[in-house]
């Protein structure tokens, strides 16, 4: 069998290179339709074993080719059958009109479609190649089957979905579940695709590895491959200032808390050193609450200075709660050549003009990370992200690119993007993410990571993945308090399993 290499995503092009790269190479096209359609039936027969009626909805593409093999499948196992296709499938050519021919059974025009009671739909319509809007003879057996209320099964992507970009083209199914072959595609797990697929399976139908791997991209889900050998291991030799010493910027005295958070959770996830810098205005309030966490009065752009030429300092988080405007924009343009986390208030500082920040961080390896959301992101890039022909992860490696920058754009489907083209997808980040001050905590995390010595790529990954470890261990009713402090406790998960 061949492998599934889990975390390699494919788009919808480029797993037609992977089908093409397997033809070239000798493995009968055919064989893998027949083993893509042998997935669908038996999947179909164990989510739904209660079927009264297993309708097949064919395209007139492969997609439709491993519908007719499912079906021909299900019907010698006794199943009841009924195939209705989209188009004369006598027009069918090279492996669907094959696996046409392997029906062999009655076929009714899609129109004709009428969800009964009892039905489970396989929509083998589209799956991930489809490009343009859905006629209205789809959208209307899309919106019979959601008004009938009948569970849906998927064939590689609920139809109507831009594999690439998880967008709905006009209308899409929401299925009950979904089985792709080898490897999942981005529209998989960008949303609102995700949550239109339902429980994902990944059928092995042939196709080496080597192929996958030479016939993808870019874009892959984030995940311990991605950053695991840039680890840090704290060993015999160890001491404070090996494991790094993070700086964190504070605000007056009433926006304490957001860079309180970043800071402890730089300490949890392993930085040796953290020191809260604050505003003298700002001094009693954070050291009323701080205890491992150093404090240091930093004013101005003389005292900051002064701080950088005679400290030890690896990294920096600038943003949460910091405050808006020129002494923000002074601070980070001071940090250009040091590893910043830049967030929140610092990124918004730079909305009116943000070339001023790009061409700053421009030489040498890229040393910032930028963690906006929808709304940052748009202050930042706003032509970037008015563009609704790019996807998420295409719009997160535009800014990337653009800005000299690691680019964390956040949300419930967070995508990492490097400028030298890598881009990931983080999938395990629960809903409870979305809380006041999980995004402190994140820039605290990733923070730790470049002081211990982490790529901006790798740091900015492997904090998004322990933030969503550590909301999993804080629970569905956490604070972002409770998220800081879980961090320590996923980051000893993560080291020991490596």
């Amino acid at each position: 069998m061949a492998y599934l290499p889990s975390n390699i995503l494919l788009t919808p092009e480029e797993m037609a290179r992977a089908d093409r790269m397997s033809a070239e190479s000798g493995i009968p096209s055919f064989g893998l339709m027949r083993r893509a359609g042998y997935a669908v039936a038996a999947t179909a027969l164990s989510h739904f074993p209660a079927a009264v009626r297993f309708a097949v909805l064919c395209g007139p593409g492969n997609n439709g080719g491993d519908g007719y093999v499912a079906a021909r499948q299900l019907a010698d196992g006794g199943a009841e059958i009924s195939v209705h296709a989209l188009g004369d499938p006598d027009d069918l050519k090279g492996d669907a009109a094959l696996a046409f021919q392997l029906w062999g059974g009655s076929v009714a025009p899609l129109r004709e479609f009428q969800p009964q009671p009892g039905d489970v739909v396989i929509d083998a319509l589209f799956g991930a190649g489809l490009s343009r809007k859905v006629s209205d003879e789809i959208a209307g057996v899309i919106s019979s089957v959601e008004r009938a209320g009948v569970p849906v099964l998927a064939v590689d992507l609920p139809s109507g979905v831009d594999g690439r970009s998880g967008k709905p083209l006009g209308a899409a199914f929401k299925a009950h579940c979904t089985i792709t072959f080898m490897t999942r595609k981005p529209g998989h797990l960008l949303l609102p695709g995700k949550s239109l697929c339902g429980d994902i399976e990944v059928a092995d139908i042939g196709i080496p590895r080597r192929i996958i791997e030479a016939a993808g991209g870019s874009i892959s889900e984030n995940g311990p491959p991605i950053w695991s050998a840039h680890l840090p291991f704290v060993g015999a030799d160890s001491h404070k200032y090996r494991r790094g010493h993070l700086a964190v910027f504070s605000g007056e005295t009433s926006k304490t808390g957001a860079a309180r958070l970043s800071a402890i959770a730089g300490l949890k996830t392993g930085a040796g050193l953290v020191t809260l810098a604050s505003p003298e205005d700002a001094m009693a309030a954070n050291a009323a609450q701080l205890t491992a966490v150093m404090l240091k009065k930093v004013d101005t752009n003389a005292e900051l200075s002064d701080w950088l030429e005679n400290a030890k300092l690896s990294a920096f988080v600038l943003g949460p709660g910091f405050g808006v405007g020129s002494r923000a924009r002074d601070f980070v343009l001071a940090l250009k050549d040091s590893p910043l986390v830049l967030d929140a208030d610092g990124i918004t500082s730079f909305r009116d003009d943000p070339a001023i920040l790009f061409d700053a961080f421009e030489d040498g390896e890229t040393h910032l990370v930028l963690t906006p959301h929808d709304g940052e992101f748009g202050r930042l890039f706003p032509d970037i992200a008015a563009d609704e022909t790019l996807s998420k992860p295409d719009k997160a490696l535009k800014a990337a690119r653009r800005a000299h920058a690691a680019i964390v754009y956040k949300g419930a489907d967070t995508v990492i993007a490097s400028p030298d083209g890598r881009v990931a997808i983080n999938t395990n980040g629960p809903p409870w993410l979305a809380t006041a001050g999980s995004g402190d905590v994140l820039a605290g995390m990733i923070g730790a990571f470049l002081a211990q010595g982490l790529p901006a790529f790798e740091a900015a990954a492997a904090g998004v993945y322990l933030h969503g470890e550590a909301a999993g261990l804080a629970g569905p009713y956490m604070t972002a308090e409770d998220l800081a402090g879980q961090a320590g406790h996923a980051m000893a998960d993560l080291v020991a399993r490596f």
